[in-house]
């Protein structure tokens, strides 16, 4: 059964993961790199710049520089397609998969120190406005 969580609960939990993963050491992606990689990752595959770039509603371009910038840092590697050698299949890799690992648990993280919904219209609020 999904949760219901207040809207300002949820961009809360998102600046505090973005904030986390901009402090640490590693790899800094755009919002653009970010959702290239999460859709690689959280979605079923095979993916295609063809197909990503339909899926996200971005240019071939855009997702071809997300995917420069995402090779450049092994969180994902192209391949040609061996049965279409026109098409270039996008894979996972392990350093990939361990950036996943680290996100959701830093995700999680936030999710637990966020304020509860009936917090959310007081003091919880604001120190996350300001």
């Amino acid at each position: 059964m999904a949760m219901q969580t207040n809207p300002d609960v949820l961009v809360g939990i998102l600046r505090d993961t973005v904030v986390a993963l901009v402090r640490r050491d590693g790899p800094d992606l755009s919002a653009r790199q970010l959702g290239v990689f999460l859709t690689v990752y959280l979605t079923d595959g095979p993916h295609t710049v063809r197909g990503l770039a339909a899926e996200l509603n971005v240019s071939k371009p855009a997702i071809t520089r997300a995917l420069d910038r995402l090779g450049e840092l092994d969180l994902a590697r192209r391949k040609v397609d061996p049965m279409d050698r026109r098409s270039v299949l996008v894979q996972r890799t392990l350093k990939g998969a361990a950036f996943l690992r680290d996100m959701r648990s830093i995700m999680e993280q936030a999710a637990r120190e966020a304020p509860q919904d009936n917090e959310s219209s007081g003091e919880g609020s604001a120190r996350r406005a300001g």
